[in-house]
């Protein structure tokens, strides 16, 4: 039943589709390829030509107009590409009618999303949620699932015996649902045994977008060794560690990256463990400085967060990443409007700084770049929550001078 997944070991070669709509430019559809293409390179898979069209909205039939279709088909058959990719989440309806039409695997960015979770997943939290969002995703494309199993004929003498196997396959994946859900009620009962034990610790929690450096952050910080690779969705299980600034102890959680068209499936499925951004006190929001977009993915990143506690909490911006940071600089003679990657780092640090006042700071966690003043900014933040929470015990920022 899960056939649509990708589960072979050697990378294959993949088109990706996306579309030019009034919502989206040619800019952001380029910039959403390219996120593609690096999905796809995290699931093992190349893609070798993105094709794209300009159209007021998805065609309800086949996604893109028949025209594109068959140039993707030609492209398909000339270079021997097994599977197409297409930037937007299909319906059960386009999936049948595209793979009809080009006779190879398709998937849309949910289901690319979703293997890479079920890669990436490692303990049975993660596994759990995954499987839950995989069936969700299912549901409503059984019938495409399903195609070689015809419904009973109708007219007399003619009914079937009882439930197709359409209905059969639909209870069964409810039921697994069912017990899914309840699997995840018992997992997040042991993990708020768990957060109670921690006792009354100041927590911080490490959110952005996934591929910014968090974990990388996180082993800085805590002096661990948490699993971290230049690929999307590296970490998928939170992790929890205590760390130890001057005197001051406090919890640090790195949590799972976030992304642009996150599916509501995992949205869903991956809240109860989006639970220690619910219950930190300060969220540390790293952001990859050198993305040309990292404007937009700052607002993805808030939005969710908004979606998964509408609660205002206290936040440091961490801009990561300085040393890979580039732009062009203007010539004197061009008078055209300044664009995103004309600005330099200093003027962006101005920008920011204003904006944050001391609530920002630009690091490197590769190269080990402004990490003392992160952590006498994470000293100064955990410590004004310590005193608000444990006003008399006043006794952990005692400074003494060594003799």
């Amino acid at each position: 039943m899960k056939e649509f997944i990708i589960s072979e070991a050697q990378s294959e070669k993949a088109v990706l589709v996306g579309l030019i709509t009034p919502q989206q430019n040619e800019q952001k559809v380029m910039e959403y390829l390219d996120e593609l293409a690096f999905l796809a390179d995290t699931a093992g898979v190349e893609a070798v030509k993105c094709f794209y069209q300009k159209l007021d909205g998805p065609n309800s039939v086949t996604f893109v107009g028949t025209g594109k279709l068959q140039e993707i088909k030609e492209y398909v058959v000339e270079n021997e590409i097994g599977l197409v990719i297409f930037d937007d989440e299909l319906s059960a309806k386009q999936l049948r009618n595209i793979e009809k039409e080009l006779q190879v695997k398709i998937l849309d960015r949910t289901n690319l999303i979703l293997d890479i979770f079920a890669r990436r997943a490692q303990t049975a939290h993660a596994k759990t949620q995954v499987e839950l969002a995989q069936y969700r995703y299912m549901l409503p494309r059984l019938t495409r699932l399903w195609t070689h199993l015809e419904r009973q004929r109708g007219g007399v003498g003619m009914r079937g015996p009882g439930e197709t196997q359409l209905e059969t396959d639909k209870r069964l994946i409810l039921d697994k649902i069912s017990r899914l859900k309840k699997e995840l009620v018992d997992i997040d009962k042991q993990k708020s045994v768990q957060r109670k034990n921690r006792g009354k610790m100041v927590r911080v929690a490490l959110v952005g977008y996934t591929n910014v450096g968090k974990s990388t952050l996180m082993n800085l910080l805590s002096k661990s060794d948490v699993f971290a690779e230049n690929k999307l969705f590296a970490t998928l299980d939170t992790t929890v560690r205590k760390v130890i600034i001057e005197n001051l102890p406090f919890l640090l959680s790195d949590t799972v990256g976030f992304i642009r068209k996150l599916p509501t499936e995992l949205v869903e499925s991956f809240k109860s463990t989006l639970d220690e951004v619910r219950e930190a006190d300060l969220l540390v929001h790293v952001v990859d400085i050198s993305h040309p977009t990292f404007e937009e993915q700052i607002e993805v990143v808030n939005k969710t967060l908004a979606e998964i506690d509408d609660r205002e909490k206290p936040m440091i911006m961490v801009f990561n990443k300085v040393d890979a940071f580039t732009f062009v600089p203007k010539d004197e003679d061009d008078l055209t409007p300044r664009k995103r990657e004309n600005i330099d780092l200093d003027e962006l640090k101005r920008t920011w700084m204003a904006k944050m006042q001391d609530n920002c700071i630009f690091i490197s966690a590769k190269e080990k770049t402004n990490i003392e003043e992160l952590k006498a900014l994470l000293y100064e933040r955990v410590k004004q929550i310590h005193v608000t929470r444990f006003p008399y015990n006043d006794f952990l920022f005692q400074q003494y001078e060594e003799e």
